[in-house]
């Protein structure tokens, strides 16, 4: 577990990062009062924090309208960290692939905080789909992506996640409140399913399949989301769950990791 009250635990450092998670897909830049509103420091605080990042080159600020938008050096330590995940390269050809034999987005997700962030998308070339961006958050709420992540999850893991400082803690406990039934159905199906509406925002269908990867100390989650005009419920789990679900297990044969879940015979 982390223990925020550690003296290794450096505080200011926190602060800083979380100033840099501030920042969505969409924002034209953030003032400083913006970022105190999302991230809850005071406006201070966060003007200090954004003269260092932005000294730094981690942000920089605008002549223009003084606005703070990500910098140069963030912009190369993400390059970094991203070709660091080597199981992208052969995850792109299998993803793209099972984006155009299905018609749906397929994308990538790790979990930040209490939000799951798209890394990747795949979407298919001549069909149009749902429009989701690399850099969306997705709440942890009981969607397929957060279902199929929770399952996967290990004990020690959630105990960890449940130290974390979380805007709202509630969501977290909804979604552990559905971790027996995710791994039944991932154990079932190899895949986890939601339909569009079913107790939650979700406007489409999808379905979901962790992935771990050593490079990574949590698992990652691949999903399949479509419109229920464009996927219907029926077909996201008799065709397109089994196909992800082969697409993943191939992704484990590739880079020599050991399978998630065995699937018991239904």
């Amino acid at each position: 577990m982390t223990d925020l009250h550690d003296p290794r635990f450096a505080t200011t450092l926190a602060r800083g990062l979380s100033v840099l998670r501030a920042f969505r897909v969409g924002d034209d830049g953030l003032s400083n009062a913006e970022i105190a509103q999302r991230t809850g420091l005071p406006k201070s605080t966060v003007s200090r924090l954004t003269f260092t990042l932005g000294h730094l080159g981690y942000l920089v600020q605008s002549p223009r309208d003084d606005r703070f938008r990500p910098g140069p050096t963030l912009v190369a330590v993400g390059h970094v960290a991203a070709t660091s995940l080597s199981f992208l390269i052969p995850a792109h050809d299998l993803m793209q692939r099972l984006a155009e034999e299905t018609g749906t987005l397929v994308v990538l997700a790790v979990r930040d905080g209490d939000k799951l962030v798209l890394i990747r998308t795949w979407r298919p070339r001549y069909i149009a789909s749902i429009w989701l961006e690399v850099g969306q958050r997705i709440s942890l709420q009981p969607f397929s992506s957060a279902r199929a992540f929770i399952s996967a999850a290990t004990t020690e893991e959630i105990d960890r996640i449940a130290v974390e400082q979380m805007a709202d803690r509630q969501v977290l406990d909804d979604l552990l409140a559905t971790r027996s039934q995710s791994c039944a159905e991932m154990a079932r199906n190899g895949f986890v399913f939601t339909p569009a509406g079913s107790g939650t925002p979700a406007a489409y269908n999808a379905v979901s399949v962790p992935f771990r990867t050593s490079n990574l100390t949590e698992p990652v989650v691949f999903t399949c989301g479509a419109l229920p005009p464009d996927a219907t419920a029926e077909r996201m789990q008799s065709e397109i769950g089994p196909k992800l679900a082969d697409a993943v297990r191939s992704l484990e044969r590739m880079t020599g990791q050991a399978p998630h879940l065995t699937r018991t015979e239904t």
